[in-house]
């Protein structure tokens, strides 16, 4: 009993292991509460000082909420109860670590704190540690180490366990620590017996009776040994004593257990004897069926749901009768369903696999990995290998267990690998027997006849699992509810099974109750907690075995929003070179932390996420997190200047916002525009986030929002931007910010423009030019201008929309800048079309188109087109209208660009009509009506149902033309409210 008082390891330094392990402070429970730093007891506080860290270190690694800990610590917190507690949290931080000025093991996480210890630091998880292993040894028939392991567990103790403490948290713990302590005692007893050491624990098992003179398990076990030991008649004694106190205190008689072994003992049963050693196996027995044959899987999962394809597959996989032996490898992130699925699948084929079925828990995902030499000596003894035969060496054994091994038809379980070195050794060496392998990781080194890599489950299964375990009848009640609930746990089976276990045992919650409860980011991961139920802690476990370089990427690429970050930007978000981020990001890919949906392109999960960005807020701060931020601004900013210098070739914006900065190379327009594809998503997301922080960067957000204005020129992403620009314009008028209200607001009035929001594009138009004014911005007033004459067609008279075009062509004119006076004067032929100016409408688009050409701007060229023709329509020029509407379609799909097309095929199918080619013109439409249900605008799409209702009308369909026509009209009256909103 010499460890009482401090976990194993306390000692460390004195063992070699290096001073830095001294230094970290280590907790005992298990008696009175203590803490140690190398030989030095540390000063923890006040019992309630000490209560409130017992409730952190039994649940260590975990996130304990300020409400968790007021509850742990009074049955009725005082008013200031909250306010104590973080006095509490600072002075045991300052005893803790009293040398660091960021804490790093009583951390503020989210809502509530976690203490994080490495794993040998409490002597409550060694104790359990200990007893897991006695428990495996003991099932693999050694209990002679099973024994030494509970002995070892059970010195670990020095009295009452959380002694002194108050509160209603500890006394709770006490309770169950105490009963923990009690089977530990009684199975290490039971195990000593086992080994024929009788005579040895008869005074410890004397004490035991005494202190539960009611524990009739503990009095079967001194009557034994007594008897054993050749001590009969006090045998028979201590069931006199026994029944005596049970009469006495409770009214009852001895149970039928210990009344049975009373009669054994008096009429000296063979059965109660000592056993006797078991007898070596016989040279040559290495080999042949197992007398025993293993049954080590763990019990099936009773609500097991979903993926019954999968399994069907693995199945089939698993059946070994191919020339080599199946190896089934299943990986992926961490609360996935790795070992669910596998011991489902284990089960379902075990049939197949007569001689038995091995498992282990590699633990590959903790600090402390199985040793494949202990693993094989374990399943050695399984396999009916006397302790005394199984070699000392590694490599001696894997062979023994290959030879044991063949010929036989065995399915190894091998669950949560570390690593290929981890596997190698345990893997049999014939095809009759089969292996199933989990691992965070990808194990790509390995050789398996299958992979798969698990994805979260399907929205529909995961709801299936929600009413499997929180009652068919609650989901069926909230269907909507659950697939919430279900989304917000991101369709992880950890997650689900979490969030739905808290539901369960919280008959009186509605599931909308639990949505609301997960709808903050921030209090997520705490939600997702349940028993030993908790996702934040499988997280950890992957987290905990990077290295400080792999780690620092796994938070810092978490902090864009959006589907995910490309190689280029996670250079910048870890101001490395792109090379070494793309490495970075692919050992995390390999771990199962990020996944890699093509190359150099990678996403979290959306709880992974959640995790990193919490550990942002702890290790890195809020400094380095917004500074990582606008870094990838930056760069997103001068890389969207750069494809607009390519996009747009001479237009002034992207020398207003970014000049002299030299971006990536693109191989022209088509190249250009794939990548802005490619990233528009992020871009948009990470601007919108750094728009919302009060303390962001908010002119250069407004920067990046008017280069991203050629979105608009390719009809992309309209709807998103417009919400963008008009968030930042607000956000710039708030801030004093003119100079960026001005660029916001611009873009802004296009996108309102183009979605056909005519009112307030004419506002913003306006605003926009008084702004420029203000600030002398000349550059943005050509344009404002013209957007204020192509939305006051209708609205205003005809002669002042004129006036408004002739003064945007002087002043873009004044500019003196070609592609920026192209660009108002063909705006400025569109509102000639608008005012029935055909003629004036074709001159100015000529003129433009030709500057357009001269500069190479292919969107330029395109918008031009698009206005030669519509005013070639207007001048009864079908067939030549018709040419520069091909014309236009085979420039946007040399550029690779779908969304401007829907308009196009419409003013294609138009002229068609007119020039009497109906068949052409039902072509024309109906290809536009394909495109525009694709790429969204719900105007686009109610263009193309006209022009084709009017096809088909002409065609002689007149039920199918009148019917697009009805729906086209459906649409045209949901847009009527917005067109002037």
């Amino acid at each position: 009993m010499s460890g009482a008082g401090k976990p194993r390891g306390a000692s460390a330094a004195e063992d070699g292991e290096g001073t830095e392990d001294a230094e970290v402070p280590r907790l005992c429970l298990l008696g009175a509460v203590q803490g140690w730093r190398g030989e030095t007891e540390l000063d923890l506080g006040s019992p309630q000082q000490r209560a409130l860290l017992a409730a952190l270190a039994l649940r260590a690694r975990r996130i304990v909420s300020v409400d968790e800990l007021l509850d742990a610590l009074w049955e009725d917190p005082p008013a200031r109860a909250a306010t104590v507690v973080r006095t509490y949290v600072s002075r045991l931080r300052r005893v803790l670590e009293p040398d660091r000025a960021r804490p790093a093991v009583l951390v503020s996480s989210g809502s509530g704190y976690v203490l994080r210890l490495p794993d040998p630091s409490l002597d409550t998880e060694v104790f359990e540690e200990l007893v897991a292993s006695a428990g495996l040894a003991r099932a693999a028939g050694d209990t002679a180490t099973a024994a030494g392991l509970l002995r070892e567990a059970c010195g670990l103790w020095s009295g009452e366990p959380l002694a002194g403490l108050p509160g209603p948290f500890a006394q709770a713990h006490r309770a169950r620590l105490t009963e923990r302590r009690l089977n530990a005692v009684r199975a290490w007893l039971e195990a000593e017996l086992e080994t024929g050491r009788h005579a040895e624990v008869i005074g410890e098992l004397t004490m035991w009776v005494n202190q539960h003179p009611l524990l009739e398990p503990m009095r079967e076990l001194l009557m034994l040994a007594l008897y054993r030991s050749g001590r009969q008649a006090e045998a028979l004694g201590v069931f006199a004593d026994a029944r005596r106190a049970l009469l006495e205190q409770l009214g009852i008689d001895p149970g039928p257990r210990l009344r049975e072994l009373h009669q054994g003992i008096l009429r000296n049963d063979p059965g109660l004897a000592a056993p006797s050693a078991p007898p070596a196996p016989a040279p040559g027995t290495s080999a042949g069926s197992v007398p025993f044959p293993p049954a080590q899987l763990p019990a099936d999962i009773a609500d097991y749901t979903g993926r019954e394809e999968l399994v069907a597959t693995l199945r089939a996989e698993l059946v070994p009768d191919g020339p080599a032996m199946p190896v089934v490898g299943i990986s992926g992130m961490g609360g996935v369903g790795k070992s669910t699925l596998a011991v489902h699948v284990a089960h379902v084929v075990r049939d197949r696999f007569p001689d038995g079925q091995l498992h282990v828990d590699l633990r590959g995902a903790g600090r402390f990995p199985a040793d494949p030499g202990e693993v094989l000596s374990a399943f050695l003894r399984a396999l009916g290998v006397a302790d005394a035969a199984v070699p000392r060496g590694t490599a001696e054994r894997a062979a023994l267990f290959r030879s044991r091994l063949a010929g036989l038809r065995v399915l190894i379980l091998l669950d949560d690998a570390r690593d290929p070195a981890q596997v190698g050794p345990l893997l049999p060496g014939n095809r009759s027997c089969a292996v199933l392998v989990t691992s965070r990781a990808w194990l790509a080194e390995m050789p398996m006849s299958r992979r798969v890599g698990l994805e979260p489950l399907a929205a529909e299964e995961s709801v299936r699992l929600l009413a499997a375990i929180a009652g068919e009848p609650r989901v069926a009640a909230e269907p909507d509810a659950a697939h919430r609930m279900a989304e917000a746990c991101g369709f992880l089976p950890l997650a689900v099974r979490t969030a739905a276990s808290r539901l369960a045992a919280r008959p009186n919650w509605r599931l909308s109750h639990m949505v609301e409860r997960l709808a903050s980011e921030r209090r997520r991961l705490a939600e997702l907690e349940s028993g030993e139920l908790a996702v934040a802690a499988s997280f950890r476990l992957s987290y905990d075995q990077l290295d400080r370089e792999t780690a620092r990427a796994f938070r810092l690429l978490s902090l864009p929003d959006g589907p995910g970050v490309s190689s280029a930007a996670a250079g910048v978000l870890l101001a490395l070179p792109e090379e070494e981020a793309e490495r970075l990001a692919e050992s995390l890919a390999d771990l199962g932390l990020l996944s890699c949906p093509y190359p150099g392109r990678y996403q979290y999960h959306d709880l992974l996420r959640l995790f990193a960005r919490q550990l942002v807020r702890e290790e890195d701060g809020a400094v380095a997190e917004r500074a990582a931020v606008e870094r990838l601004l930056r760069h997103y900013l001068v890389t969207v200047a750069s494809l607009y210098r390519v996009v747009r070739p001479g237009y002034p914006f992207a020398d207003l916002v970014a000049p002299e900065a030299a971006g990536p190379a693109f191989d022209g327009p088509a190249e250009a525009l794939r990548r802005l594809r490619g990233e528009i998503t992020t871009v948009l997301a990470v601007a919108g986030q750094a728009g919302r922080d009060p303390e962001g960067p908010l002119a250069l957000v407004a920067d990046l929002t008017l280069v991203l204005i050629q979105l608009i020129d390719l009809g992309m992403a309209v709807p998103d931007l417009c919400d963008l620009a008009g968030r930042v314009a607000d956000a710039a008028r708030a801030a004093a910010l003119p100079r960026s209200e001005a660029r916001a607001r611009y873009t802004l009035l296009w996108a309102l423009r183009e979605m056909r929001r005519t009112r307030r594009a004419r506002t913003e138009a306006a605003r926009v030019i008084a702004l420029g004014r203000r600030t002398g911005q000349t550059t943005l007033l050509p344009g404002a201008l013209i957007a204020l004459a192509l939305t006051g067609v209708g609205h205003h008279a005809d002669d002042e929309v004129a006036a408004w075009c002739d003064e945007a062509v002087d002043r873009a004119a004044g500019l003196g800048n070609r592609s920026s006076h192209a660009f108002v004067e063909g705006m400025a032929a569109l509102a000639d079309v608008d005012l029935g100016r055909y003629g004036s409408a074709r001159s100015r688009a000529e003129r433009a188109l030709a500057a357009f050409r001269e500069l190479g701007d292919f969107v330029g060229q395109v918008h031009m087109l698009y206005a030669r023709a519509t005013a070639l329509h207007g001048l009864g020029e079908f067939d030549a209208a018709c040419e520069d509407y091909r014309s236009c379609l085979a420039a946007l799909r040399a550029l690779g660009s779908r969304d401007r097309m829907p308009g196009v095929l419409v003013g294609l199918a138009e002229s068609c009509r007119a020039a009497g080619h109906p068949a052409r013109a039902l072509e024309a439409a109906e290809e536009a009506l394909v495109i525009a249900e694709r790429v969204g605008l719900e105007h686009r799409r109610a263009n193309a149902l006209a022009a084709l209702g009017h096809a088909l009308c002409d065609l002689g369909q007149h039920d199918r033309g009148r019917a697009c026509l009805a729906e086209a009209g459906t649409a045209f009256a949901r847009l009527a409210a917005s067109t002037e909103g």
